[in-house]
């Protein structure tokens, strides 16, 4: 029985760290668009400033067209995080199916379902009391 409660706890350990991993890709994601929309912008002031929106004009902006690139190249990074996001969730979801499948054998056997612990929340303190 100790060993099905210890799969239990690993299989929601596992469960937990693809979960945070989801939303780490997620917030990377929304950085990166947030970075790629203010490249873009500047891009746009460059070329306004300048009046040449062809970066294959001679005299196309030097800023421009390294802010461009930039940006292109952050593009590319997303479209690459979003195909790992993808698989990633991907695995989310088998995780979660493979949980499952643990809890309703440790039921089965008559264990109980303890929920996970949940952390506290950063700089919470819990059981630290000065005694003195």
């Amino acid at each position: 029985m100790r060993s099905r409660e210890s799969l239990l706890r690993l299989h929601r350990f596992r469960t937990e760290d693809v979960r945070r991993q989801v939303a780490d890709m997620d917030m990377m994601i929304q950085d990166l668009m947030r970075k790629h929309d203010e490249l873009d912008q500047h891009v746009r002031l460059e070329e306004a400033k300048n009046g040449i929106s062809d970066p294959a004009h001679v005299n196309y902006s030097m800023a421009a067209k390294s802010v461009r690139t930039r940006r292109d190249n952050i593009l590319r990074t997303v479209a690459e995080l979003r195909d790992q996001h993808d698989s990633m969730k991907e695995k989310l979801r088998e995780e979660e199916a493979e949980l499952r499948k643990v809890e309703l054998l440790v039921e089965k056997e008559g264990g109980s379902l303890k929920p996970a612990p949940v952390p506290p929340p950063p700089g919470v303190m819990i059981g630290h009391a000065i005694s003195r």
